[in-house]
């Protein structure tokens, strides 16, 4: 079958044929329908290799969709040919954050050697996915797997980061988005969705900003992040907030001068959440900080919380702008993600021509 790998360090990915996998026993074997293209990933590839653990060749794709093709022995509660979305951050199963749905937090994985597909274990950009317990299937239903395969973690890491901070984003208050991308424009509708809140999108591409606008966001601003526009930025928010500032910040770009940003605009009391993949810092102290105002760093979601994503798609509520590819155009997928110019979430369909044919 044909799978996009990350080979060498410091290369480029290349599309590849490897094995088709074979479903053992507890195991679930997926015709994949489509895979998403992160930021995450780009990450990864970026690493020197002192710091590289993700092992090689690694076939890439933490977002995953596709149909079951096979059931491992034992497996029950699904059938060949369901649709199912894959909850990427797999955990041990039987820790407490692991009991709760919170497989992102699980106190064991790293230790047992349990990576998330894409991110250590053989991803989704192939032709198959081998998923290691049905427990991280969730069913798709009506819902279109190339529009919601994003929807795993470009959906579901800022439905988790939000929900943090709905105790203080209350009638009146004030949410800032800083990077209106992939993540940043799915986190404006939920924002909307959810809560009550002011919505102010920030980033320093005019384009991103007019999506945030397009898809909800009450106001936006660009900024190429220097000092004398980071001072504009915090001037036009506090006036928008009534000189308060914003109730909580959420940072999908995660760079030190985002993060500073972040600190600068926060209200007395109010959170600043950094969800992107960077080198970013905020000093938390009495002459660093607002009084009172916290930060944190949240890791992708939970199983519950992928499923309440889910039914915030199914309503009409969010909906993921996307750019289809197909496998043998993944490569140029990661050349214009490098480049800045993919509007919303790349997909890759690696299956595309036989989808076609099977389409009524």
């Amino acid at each position: 079958m044909k799978a996009l790998q990350y080979r060498t360090i410091g290369s480029v990915p290349e599309l590849v044929e490897i094995p088709r996998p074979v479903a053992g026993p507890g195991q679930v074997l997926l015709r994949v329908t489509a895979a998403g293209v992160c930021h995450s990933d780009e990450f990864i590839m970026g690493l020197p290799e002192d710091q590289y653990v993700y092992g090689l060749p690694l076939t890439l794709g933490h977002e995953g969709a596709g149909t079951v093709a096979a059931l491992g022995e034992g497996v029950t509660g699904m059938s060949v040919g369901d649709s199912v979305l894959v909850y990427g951050p797999w955990g041990c199963g039987r820790c407490y954050p692991c009991s709760r749905g919170e497989e992102n937090y699980c106190e064991t994985a790293a230790a047992q050697g349990i990576r998330p597909p894409g991110l250590g274990a053989p991803g989704a950009m192939a032709e198959y996915l081998l998923v290691d317990d049905a427990r991280h299937l969730i069913p798709l239903t009506d819902l279109d797997p190339v529009t919601s395969v994003p929807l795993t973690d470009a959906g579901l890491t800022p439905y988790h980061a939000i929900k943090k901070s709905l105790p203080v984003l209350i009638p009146g208050s004030v949410a800032v988005v800083i990077g209106a991308g992939g993540l940043g424009h799915v986190a404006v509708q939920i924002l909307r969705a959810i809560t009550p809140s002011l919505v102010i999108a920030v980033d320093i591409s005019e384009d991103k900003v007019e999506l945030a606008l397009a898809v909800g966001a009450h106001h936006g601003i660009v900024s190429t992040g220097n000092a004398d526009e980071m001072t504009a930025v915090d001037q036009e928010v506090r006036a928008l907030s009534g000189g308060r500032g914003a109730t909580a910040v959420f940072d999908f770009v995660g760079l030190q001068s985002t993060t500073d940003l972040a600190a600068r605009l926060v209200a007395v009391g109010g959170q600043i959440t950094i969800v992107g993949v960077g080198p970013g810092t905020v000093n938390v102290g009495l002459f660093s900080t607002p009084w009172e105002s916290s930060a944190r760093a949240t890791y992708w979601g939970s199983r519950p919380e992928l499923v309440e994503v889910l039914e915030l798609a199914r309503s009409g509520r969010i909906s993921v702008e996307v750019e289809r590819f197909t496998l043998d155009e993944a490569p140029r997928a990661y050349e214009r993600l490098r480049a800045g110019t993919i509007r919303g979430r790349a997909v890759i369909v690696p299956n595309a021509e036989q989808q076609e044919n099977d389409a009524p």
